[in-house]
């Protein structure tokens, strides 16, 4: 499958990849796991779909529409193609972590503004920056890692975005691992796409990849700048109502 183009990408998305590239430190991912990682908002689902309906995306060079539009079209492509139900879940609510805007900052790259810390492919911090990286001018991480061999991705600092923060809010929930680790890892490219990072893997990385790279496909190339009708919404909202009913609750803290 073709690889997304970011050869005439506009002035924006480079500007968000060079400030990423430059803030996404060590030390500012271990700030951002301790500030957000306090849930005290209640949320339900019908109510994070609107969320995401303001916001889009600025880092994405495929699709200009709000966000949860990509999301039913990732769902909706699983559903076609018959993938489980858990899988299905997946798709729909795996970019809802960008609903951390609603309680984001411009400082910390989290707001609608300022999306540094919240999307585009994340890279481990701590550690040299992959060949096949997008941008690799903007490359500001250190010449030797400060990981061991093998110690796993769970256990490095991934530049803090949306997958991060939804991870931690759907952690308590009793999700498959396999959903958890999809949705906590989706946006690390260097890794899953581009054969990136297996110094770091361990034996739970390497069963789990083939998931993530499943996912990918229908995470990226479903993307169509074509909105959904009120009778689609509504047929979809439907089925992913009950869908979201047998496995996550109906509302959650964020």
């Amino acid at each position: 499958m073709a690889k997304r183009d970011y050869s005439s990408v506009s002035g924006a998305v480079r500007e968000h990849y060079r400030t990423l590239r430059e803030k996404q430190t060590v030390e500012y991912v271990d700030r951002m796991h301790a500030r957000y990682s306090e849930f005290s908002e209640p949320r339900s689902w019908p109510q994070l779909f609107e969320d995401l309906g303001g916001f889009i995306d600025v880092s994405d060079p495929d699709i200009s529409l709000p966000n949860d539009v990509h999301l039913f079209q990732t769902a909706e492509a699983m559903r076609r193609d018959g993938l489980p139900d858990w899988m299905q879940v997946v798709g729909l609510v795996h970019d809802i972590g960008k609903c951390m805007h609603l309680n984001g900052c411009d400082e910390d790259g989290t707001s609608v503004a300022q999306q540094w810390g919240c999307v585009g492919d994340t890279f481990v911090t701590g550690h040299p920056l992959p060949p096949g990286t997008i941008f690799p001018e903007f490359d500001s991480t250190p010449r030797e890692s400060i990981y061991d061999p093998g110690c796993g991705l769970r256990n490095v600092r991934v530049s803090f975005g949306h997958d991060e923060w939804l991870y931690r809010v759907l952690s308590p929930i009793d999700l498959p691992q396999e959903a958890l680790y999809i949705i906590r890892f989706h946006s690390l490219y260097p890794w899953h796409s581009e054969g990136a990072y297996t110094e770091l893997e361990d034996a739970l990385d390497r069963r789990m990849k083939p998931l993530v790279q499943q996912f990918n496909r229908y995470d990226l190339y479903t993307k169509e700048n074509t909105p959904y009708t009120a009778e689609q919404r509504a047929e979809m909202m439907a089925y992913y109502a009950e869908l979201i009913g047998r496995f996550l609750p109906p509302v959650i803290m964020i």
